[in-house]
């Protein structure tokens, strides 16, 4: 090679080398600019209770007050609300930081949170109602109530849906979970996915689908004859005292509804938040369809431990790991996560369920049936560790 060719590499390579660094160093600065902290302080996290804590909770309060705002600051949370009830009773709820960060307009407790997949819950206590009138039944197909679904090359039953072993998919792409359409019965989501095949025989594998719970959804407005949150409102919520729950309905104006924000970068909070897009829900139904408050989940965890809304085998049945056809359990019952988790450092059965993926909200609602205990954290961005934060919660509230 002549001088003068290798005059030009050398050129050539320090060139790129240089304008490589340069755009790390760009990548670097934008990163650590979109890091800045929403909330530098700790001590100075705003936070609004609607009531003082039960009496004989004040230092359990206290120090879970500090584990909620080192939670907000370390993640680089808009806000988060959380609600603790134990022995039947709210004990404590209190929100956190911001639900609007250009207004700069505190959380309040009673301010609504999307709640995403945690709709499955509650829509299993709608199942579980219906189930004990006969009006469903668990081991029917799909087809019994909702005849208009096609069927598969398999049969699909409706406890396969509720324990996600129906085959049927989950979203695969950002327009699978961002919906733009509005839908006044659950039957109208199901064209999503209605004519997608199985992505496996029924049974042999758990496979999480959301799609799935639309159409258990849509077999529950059958069943009761009237739309789901109709029914939910005059059989669930309305005789829980569960006010602040609603469906997620499109962005019209609602009174304490927190502002929804999305992470700016690779879907971490702590690189910093932005406002989500328009988003409708109503076509989720109750498979992530609901608006909702810390304090109404512990409303409704409560209600079911203490059997005041169904019967006790019925929320055992709900809450009994599913069955593979190989024999293998799941961790999942028909609209509940099952896990044993450490407790007062003991090996302690949780119920419950989690969501962060939805845009503009994380949500953590955990019962602990031995301790007589439900604690529920929500947040108003996407992928917010919510449950870690509830998990650290619910340790201080055990071991006070």
């Amino acid at each position: 090679m002549s001088d003068d060719r290798k005059r030009t590499w050398t050129t050539v390579a320090t060139v790129g080398v240089g304008a490589i660094c340069v755009a790390g160093l760009a990548l670097y600065s934008f990163l650590n600019a979109m890091q800045s902290p929403l909330h530098p302080n700790p001590q100075e996290v705003p936070s609004s209770a609607d009531a003082a804590p039960l009496p004989g909770w004040a230092d359990a309060v206290g120090r879970a007050r500090q584990t909620a705002r080192a939670g907000l600051v370390e993640h680089n949370l808009p806000g988060l609300s959380v609600a603790v009830g134990v022995d039947g009773e709210i004990v404590w709820a209190e929100g956190f930081g911001w639900a609007d960060l250009e207004k700069r307009e505190p959380v309040a407790a009673r301010m609504r949170f999307r709640i995403g997949h945690v709709s499955k819950a509650l829509t299993s206590a709608a199942v579980g109602i219906l189930l004990e009138t006969g009006q469903l039944r668990l081991d029917d197909e799909i087809q019994t109530y909702v005849p208009d679904f096609p069927r598969k090359e398999w049969p699909i039953t409706l406890r396969q849906l509720m324990g996600h072993t129906s085959g049927i998919r989950h979203y695969t792409s950002e327009e699978d979970y961002t919906p733009s359409a509005h839908c006044e019965r659950a039957s109208e989501g199901l064209q999503r996915f209605a004519d997608h095949p199985l992505l496996f025989e029924p049974e042999t594998r758990y496979g999480y689908s959301t799609f799935g719970w639309i159409l258990v959804s849509a077999a529950v407005e059958a069943a009761a004859g009237e739309p789901l949150l109709a029914f939910m409102r005059r059989r669930v919520l309305e005789p829980l005292g569960m006010t602040d729950t609603t469906m997620d309905a499109g962005n019209a104006p609602m009174p304490d509804r927190v502002t929804f924000y999305y992470p700016r970068f690779s879907g971490d909070p702590s690189s910093g938040s932005e406002p989500t897009r328009p988003a409708d829900y109503s076509c989720f139904s109750g498979a992530g369809g609901f608006l909702s408050t810390p304090t109404d989940l512990v409303r409704f965890g409560i209600a079911l431990g203490d059997r005041g809304l169904l019967k006790r085998s019925t929320v055992a049945q709900l809450q009994m790991p599913q069955l593979l056809a190989s024999g293998q359990k799941t961790e999942y019952g028909l609209g509940w996560t099952l896990q044993t988790v450490p407790l007062a450092g003991e090996p302690t059965p949780m119920a419950g369920h989690s969501s962060l993926t939805l845009l503009g909200g994380s949500t953590a609602f955990l019962t602990f049936p031995e301790h007589r205990m439900v604690v529920a954290v929500t947040s108003n961005t996407s992928r917010a560790q919510t449950r870690a934060i509830a998990l650290h919660i619910a340790d201080i509230f055990a071991t006070r």
